[in-house]
């Protein structure tokens, strides 16, 4: 997922907050993820105030506010590989797992991690972009720590608001 919308400027870029808009966003987020049954058993979240925000208005519209998070500095200051080895951490019984951070990282990692044999109508959804607040479900093949290229399929593919 990525971060909801954000204000575009603060003291520095890690604490920059969400606007309503943005938060409005997160939350229809947690809603869709609740309606489509992906309860996150695990959460890895930039440590970025917006990205941070972002999860705790999913959790909370969503009920998820009991799910182990981690929060992660290098996933704010760190490229896709940085997320995908943040993600190859995850506990092994870990099986509903939500990441919550940046573009162009976020989006990059769907499309590392697909092998264009999912949901035709998601992956379509994911090549016209990855706005705020854009949700993007893999189903993994694989365990968190052997994630690589194309190890999973993109089979869902939601958009919580726009830009």
């Amino acid at each position: 997922m990525r971060h909801a919308k954000a204000e575009s400027f603060a003291t520095t870029d890690h604490e920059r907050k969400l606007t309503d808009r943005g938060r409005a966003a997160a939350e229809a987020a947690g809603a869709w993820l609740r309606q489509e049954s992906l309860v996150p058993d695990y959460v890895v979240v930039s440590s970025a105030l917006r990205a941070v925000e972002t999860w705790q208005a999913v959790a909370e519209a969503g009920d998820f506010v009991d799910t182990p998070v981690v929060f992660e500095e290098a996933v704010f200051n760190g490229g896709p590989h940085v997320v995908i080895d943040a993600l190859r951490v995850v506990p092994d019984d870990a099986q509903t797992v939500l990441f919550v951070g940046h573009n162009p990282a976020a989006s990059y990692l769907c499309h590392f991690l697909d092998d264009g044999e999912g949901d035709p109508e998601a992956t379509t959804g994911l090549l016209q972009g990855f706005p705020p607040a854009t949700v993007a479900v893999l189903e993994m093949r694989v365990a968190w720590s052997e994630l690589g290229p194309e190890t999973g399929s993109v089979v869902g593919y939601f958009v919580g608001g726009a830009d």
